[in-house]
Protein backbone atom coordinates (compact mmCIF):
# COMPACT_ATOMS: atom_id res chain seq x y z
CA UNK A 1 0.00 0.00 0.00
CA UNK A 2 1.12 3.49 -0.57
CA UNK A 3 0.96 5.67 2.01
CA UNK A 4 -1.44 9.29 1.55
CA UNK A 5 0.24 12.21 2.06
CA UNK A 6 -0.87 15.33 1.20
CA UNK A 7 1.86 17.05 -1.44
CA UNK A 8 2.42 20.05 1.68
CA UNK A 9 3.03 16.94 3.89
CA UNK A 10 6.01 15.11 5.22
CA UNK A 11 5.64 11.29 4.94
CA UNK A 12 4.94 11.33 9.05
CA UNK A 13 2.40 13.89 8.36
CA UNK A 14 3.74 16.78 9.94
CA UNK A 15 3.74 19.65 7.69
CA UNK A 16 6.38 20.32 5.54
CA UNK A 17 8.82 22.90 6.37
CA UNK A 18 7.36 25.28 4.03
CA UNK A 19 3.97 24.77 4.92
CA UNK A 20 1.83 26.46 7.30
CA UNK A 21 -0.16 24.48 9.74
CA UNK A 22 -4.09 24.99 9.47
CA UNK A 23 -4.95 26.93 13.33
CA UNK A 24 -6.48 25.24 15.97
CA UNK A 25 -9.63 27.37 15.19
CA UNK A 26 -9.95 26.45 11.69
CA UNK A 27 -9.37 23.25 12.11
CA UNK A 28 -12.26 22.76 14.53
CA UNK A 29 -14.24 24.82 12.09
CA UNK A 30 -13.59 21.86 9.38
CA UNK A 31 -14.77 19.45 11.94
CA UNK A 32 -18.03 21.38 12.68
CA UNK A 33 -18.62 21.27 8.63
CA UNK A 34 -18.05 17.91 8.30
CA UNK A 35 -20.67 17.69 11.24
CA UNK A 36 -23.17 19.64 9.42
CA UNK A 37 -22.95 17.42 6.40
CA UNK A 38 -22.78 14.24 8.43
CA UNK A 39 -26.16 15.80 10.31
CA UNK A 40 -27.84 17.04 7.61
CA UNK A 41 -27.64 20.67 8.91
CA UNK A 42 -28.63 22.18 5.68
CA UNK A 43 -28.14 26.00 7.86
CA UNK A 44 -25.31 25.83 9.03
CA UNK A 45 -23.92 23.97 5.88
CA UNK A 46 -25.60 27.20 3.87
CA UNK A 47 -24.09 30.11 6.18
CA UNK A 48 -20.47 29.06 5.84
CA UNK A 49 -20.72 28.27 1.95
CA UNK A 50 -22.45 31.18 0.81
CA UNK A 51 -19.03 33.03 3.13
CA UNK A 52 -17.00 31.03 0.58
CA UNK A 53 -16.25 27.59 2.33
CA UNK A 54 -14.92 25.34 -0.40
CA UNK A 55 -17.69 22.58 -1.24
CA UNK A 56 -15.31 20.39 -1.93
CA UNK A 57 -13.03 20.25 0.93
CA UNK A 58 -12.16 16.83 2.27
CA UNK A 59 -11.48 15.33 5.76
CA UNK A 60 -8.44 12.74 6.59
CA UNK A 61 -10.01 9.33 4.91
CA UNK A 62 -10.68 11.61 1.59
CA UNK A 63 -14.65 11.83 2.28
CA UNK A 64 -15.85 14.94 1.21
CA UNK A 65 -19.01 17.47 2.21
CA UNK A 66 -20.77 15.68 -0.74
CA UNK A 67 -19.96 12.45 0.32
CA UNK A 68 -21.06 12.37 3.75
CA UNK A 69 -24.33 13.88 3.54
CA UNK A 70 -24.84 11.67 0.75
CA UNK A 71 -24.08 8.56 2.77
CA UNK A 72 -26.30 9.76 5.78
CA UNK A 73 -28.98 10.33 3.50
CA UNK A 74 -29.58 14.07 3.34
CA UNK A 75 -30.85 14.71 -0.62
CA UNK A 76 -31.49 18.68 0.75
CA UNK A 77 -27.81 18.99 1.90
CA UNK A 78 -26.37 17.00 -1.07
CA UNK A 79 -28.61 19.59 -3.51
CA UNK A 80 -26.67 22.46 -1.73
CA UNK A 81 -23.36 21.37 -1.73
CA UNK A 82 -23.63 20.62 -5.37
CA UNK A 83 -25.09 24.07 -5.72
CA UNK A 84 -21.81 25.25 -4.29
CA UNK A 85 -19.44 23.60 -6.30
CA UNK A 86 -19.65 19.39 -4.79
CA UNK A 87 -18.14 17.30 -7.64
CA UNK A 88 -21.03 14.65 -7.82
CA UNK A 89 -17.77 11.90 -8.81
CA UNK A 90 -15.09 13.02 -6.66
CA UNK A 91 -14.09 9.49 -4.74
CA UNK A 92 -12.30 9.03 -1.37
CA UNK A 93 -9.55 7.47 -0.57
CA UNK A 94 -11.28 4.42 -0.57
CA UNK A 95 -12.48 4.93 -4.11
CA UNK A 96 -15.94 5.27 -3.51
CA UNK A 97 -18.49 7.78 -4.82
CA UNK A 98 -20.99 9.56 -3.08
CA UNK A 99 -23.50 7.79 -5.29
CA UNK A 100 -21.97 4.77 -4.12
CA UNK A 101 -22.48 5.42 -0.63
CA UNK A 102 -26.23 6.98 -1.38
CA UNK A 103 -26.92 3.42 -3.09
CA UNK A 104 -25.43 1.31 -0.34
CA UNK A 105 -27.34 2.82 2.24
CA UNK A 106 -30.77 2.48 0.02
CA UNK A 107 -31.21 6.79 -0.38
CA UNK A 108 -32.73 6.47 -3.32
CA UNK A 109 -33.95 10.58 -3.34
CA UNK A 110 -30.07 11.33 -2.97
CA UNK A 111 -29.07 8.72 -5.61
CA UNK A 112 -31.71 11.17 -7.53
CA UNK A 113 -30.28 13.90 -6.95
CA UNK A 114 -26.75 13.12 -7.39
CA UNK A 115 -28.04 11.22 -11.14
CA UNK A 116 -29.52 14.99 -12.07
CA UNK A 117 -26.10 16.82 -11.05
CA UNK A 118 -24.20 14.06 -13.22
CA UNK A 119 -23.05 11.28 -11.35
CA UNK A 120 -21.61 8.44 -12.88
CA UNK A 121 -23.37 5.12 -11.72
CA UNK A 122 -20.20 2.74 -13.08
CA UNK A 123 -17.32 5.23 -11.29
CA UNK A 124 -15.86 4.12 -8.47
CA UNK A 125 -15.04 1.05 -6.05
CA UNK A 126 -17.16 -0.72 -5.87
CA UNK A 127 -19.46 1.74 -7.86
CA UNK A 128 -22.97 2.40 -7.21
CA UNK A 129 -24.54 0.11 -9.65
CA UNK A 130 -22.30 -2.59 -8.47
CA UNK A 131 -23.41 -1.92 -4.95
CA UNK A 132 -26.98 -1.72 -5.58
CA UNK A 133 -26.81 -4.95 -7.11
CA UNK A 134 -25.44 -6.31 -3.98
CA UNK A 135 -27.28 -5.23 -1.93
CA UNK A 136 -31.02 -5.52 -4.07
CA UNK A 137 -31.73 -1.97 -3.96
CA UNK A 138 -34.23 -2.47 -6.95
CA UNK A 139 -35.46 1.09 -6.70
CA UNK A 140 -31.69 2.43 -6.98
CA UNK A 141 -31.38 -0.09 -10.10
CA UNK A 142 -34.08 1.62 -11.80
CA UNK A 143 -32.81 4.92 -11.81
CA UNK A 144 -29.26 3.38 -13.16
CA UNK A 145 -31.14 1.62 -15.91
Amino acid sequence: MTENTAPDASPSGAPAPNATAPDDEAVALAHRLFQAAREGDTGLLRTYLDAGAPATMTNAAGDSLLMLAAYHGHAETVQLILAHGGEANTANDRGQTPLAGAAFKGYTDVSRVLLDAGADPDAGTPSARAAAQMFARAEILALLA
